[in-house]
This record gives structure tokens, sequence and C-alpha cells, in this order.
């Protein structure tokens, strides 16, 4: 007999899709653990749209600031404004966000603990066995575990594993079939705190977006207000780009150059969803493990989620059923929901922020009142708007001609 401690579920990493999918499981009576490595914030620009505030019921307290417009800055220097008409974006700091979700998961029943996955192992029944540093400071140290000077190593017998735990994940590269095969852009953001005087066409309720080839040569820099702070940063796949060099520039040229700078965070985020999820058997990704970060906006918190939710109702149907092809039900939803999204995206970004000539014509489009409002319905509602056909023909006409070289930037 063995004397490890055994859970329905052990999810690995706190993040937005761990602590979603923790939470409800919990909910639903499992005994779940809640591994989270303490002290790490994802360089996010911290937007939530309507629908994510909706779905998982995020309180306006969690809200530093609403965004009820942005700006799109081209090449050139050429500025659309474009409202969110009859809305807002929500803007989250992403240590007390994601702290709240995972203190909602423990509420509901899930077990936290503070520790680092190293591996995953089998009982002799063929059980999965979750080894991790357990840095929750109590002295656990048994049969099963080893003291070290990071922690105690642990294990947990486990029925299902959810790999939760980020970009590069440890859980996907054990378990997963392809799962090192994804390529990242490597994002980069300064926190700062907004300065008492403020710089000239400074709006607290505006996010910035700056399609610059200086800033990044294959996605975007952003100045995004979160209330008395502000995240300003950029990413790129192409290793030889100086992120830290180009949010200078960016700091510079919106008058926030000498603004105090609270802390600096950088990471990988997956390009496209995982082609496989699961292992066919007990273990099953989510977040940005299984690579569900937008193309083009880089929009993750959202999609994690869903993606947190669709992971926990394939571990619950494994649970009840016993049929390990419940696990493949999570990709498999998530893609039928949002995979034309992420294709329309991809195209997008791969065409249109290849160059500062196409850049600025991606700017001069976003001026259309038809691009506009299929555009923010789409992201509020998470789903492509599907009303006004004649508008789509409209956009379709409209691109092809900058496409062609007819219209003007």
């Amino acid at each position: 007999m063995n004397s490890y401690e055994t859970f329905d579920v052990v999810v690995v990493g706190g993040g937005p899709a761990g602590a979603t999918a923790a939470h409800d499981l919990a909910r639903q009576g499992r005994s779940v653990l809640l591994l989270d490595r303490a002290g790490r914030i994802k360089p996010c620009g911290g937007a939530i749209p309507p629908r994510l505030i909706k779905d998982f019921e995020i309180p306006d307290e969690l809200l530093v600031a609403k965004a009820r417009s942005a700006r799109m800055i081209s090449p050139k220097d050429k500025r659309v404004d474009i409202p969110i008409d009859n809305g807002f974006v929500g803007m989250v700091d992403r240590d007390v966000f994601d702290e709240w979700l995972r203190e909602r998961a423990a509420s509901a029943g899930a077990v936290r603990r503070s520790g680092t996955f190293e591996k995953l192992t089998r009982d002799a029944d063929g059980t999965s066995i979750v080894h991790f540093l357990d840095r929750t400071g109590r002295d656990r140290r048994g049969a099963n575990e080893v003291s070290t000077n990071e922690g105690q190593l642990v294990g947990v017998r486990a029925r299902a594993v959810i790999g939760a735990d980020g970009a590069r994940s440890k859980v996907a590269e054990q378990a997963v079939p392809g799962a090192r095969d994804t390529e990242y852009v490597f994002a980069y953001h300064e926190i700062v705190r907004a300065p008492e005087v403020k710089p000239a066409d400074y709006d607290g309720s505006r996010c910035d977006v700056y399609y610059r080839g200086t800033l990044s040569p294959d996605f975007y820099g952003w100045v995004f207000p979160h209330g008395d702070t502000l995240s300003i940063g950029t990413g790129s796949a192409d290793k030889g780009f100086s992120l830290r060099a180009a949010v200078g520039g960016l700091r510079e040229a919106s008058g926030l150059g000498n603004a105090e700078t609270l802390r600096r965070e950088g990471a990988p985020l997956p390009m496209k969803p995982l082609r496989c999820w699961d292992n066919g058997r007990d273990v099953v990704l989510a977040g940005d493990a299984a690579g569900v970060v937008a193309p083009a906006s880089g929009e993750g918190i959202y999609y994690a989620m869903a993606g947190g939710r669709l992971a926990a109702e394939s571990v619950e149907a494994l649970l009840l059923t016993g049929n390990v092809k419940s696990l493949a039900l999570a990709r498999k939803r998530f893609m039928k929901a949002h995979g034309t999204v992420f294709r329309v995206l991809g195209i997008m970004q791969w065409f249109w922020y290849s160059n500062d000539k196409r850049r600025e014509s991606f700017v001069k489009i976003c001026e259309d009142k038809d691009v506009q409002q299929l555009t923010f319905e789409s992201y509020m509602n998470k789903e492509l708007a599907r009303k006004k056909p004649m508008a789509h023909v409209r956009i379709f006409l409209k691109d092809m001609a900058h496409l062609m070289g007819f219209a003007r930037a």
C-alpha cells in the first residue's frame, strides 16, 4: 500500500484556464488539487470583453478601468479612433484577477498548493502520479516526499490531469504528442504608474494600438489604461528584435518615457492551437498550454477561460463514463466555436502586419464604419458577426481595393 494522497483531478497551473477548470470541477463535487507557481505574473494587456464578464460572472470591482474606445495608430502616425458603442471592454490587473480566480476555485472546494510541477509517472495500477515541489511551507514529508532546498518533492495520485501550465507546458511536453512543435511569439511589457500630469491627448478610457515596424516587425505595440497604472508592451516572433528597446521607443512616442516603472514582465505566447490537446488516457490541456492565444490580437484571457471550462467538461465526462474519448471533446468544441475566428485572424496577421505599407492600409481600412461595427461585435460577443450581409460585401470589396493597390492609404 502506498500513502499517496488521491484527487479526482490535479490542475497544473493557476492562471485563468486552470483556475476556471478547478472552480468548475470543484463546484460539481470533484476533489481537485490546484497547483500554481507563486509569484508569476503573465505579461498581458489585461483586456476582457463583455462575453467573458457575463459567462464567468466577473464582479465589477475587479475592473480597474473601462475602455470605451480604441485608437489605431499607423506607421505614418495616422490615428483612427473607434468608439465602443453602448458598451466597454473591461481592464484587469492580472496579479489581482488571477488570484481572485484561484480563491474562487478554493471557495468552491479546490485544494490550493503553491509549487512547481516536476513530472508525471504512473502507479502500479496505471493511475497518474503528479510530482511537484511543494512550496506551501507545510511539513508534509512522508514515504513519498523528499526534502529539497526548494521545497518538498511531493507525489499525488490523480484520476485525471489538466495541464494549464502555460506556453512551453511541461505537462504537455511529457504527455501530449506534438506539443514541442509549437512556434512562439515573445511578449514583453512594462507596468508604469500613470503620471499626475498627463501627456497631451491622454485618455484613461482608451486603448492605443500602434502598428509600426519599429515597434514590432510582425505584431503591434500597445498602451492600455489600468486606472492608476498602464501596460505598455509589444511582441514579436523575431528572436533578434529588441522588445525592450521597442517598448522604450513606444513610451517616448506616447509621452510616457518618464513615467515611473513598477515592473517588467516577459513570456512566450503560442502562435496557434496545438493539433492535439490530450493523451487519449487521462491528461488534457487548456489555455496557453493548448495554444489558444488569438492571432493578430494576441487576446488570451477569454480563450483561456473558455478552454479551461471545456477541459473541465471533458474531464467530468471521463470521470462519469470512463470513456477516454471524452478528453478530445475539449479541442473539438473549442475549434467548432472559435476555429474560424482563429483562422481569419491568422491570415489577417500574416498579410496586414508584414510591412509598414500594408500596416498603413490596414489602419486606413479601420476608418470604415462597417469594419468598426462588425469587428467590435465579433470581439465583444466572441463570434463572427453574421448580421448585415451587405456590410460584409462592402468590406470585402474595400479590402480587395487595398490589396490591388486601387485605394489610397
